[in-house]
């Protein structure tokens, strides 16, 4: 491990827990790329399992958006 990574993970313990989980985030993100992986995240997941749940728009709006943009 480089030096300067060293120093700040020694930091990181210090660290709200808010911006520690940002930093994990970061560093899945570097992961990923670096593996083609990614890993979702608790909250992640808790947000496509949310999202399944339901539909956001009616068919009726959606296509309303649609027409008002000129896209059907």
């Amino acid at each position: 491990m480089s030096p300067a990574a060293k120093t700040i993970l020694e930091k990181v313990a210090r660290w709200p827990e808010e911006d520690q989980e940002e930093l994990a985030e970061l560093a899945r993100e570097i992961e990923a790329r670096r593996t083609g992986v990614y890993v979702l995240s608790d909250d992640e997941r808790a947000a496509i399992a949310d999202a399944r749940q339901g539909a956001f728009a009616s068919e009726g709006d959606a296509e309303a958006f649609w027409r008002r943009h000129g896209l059907v």
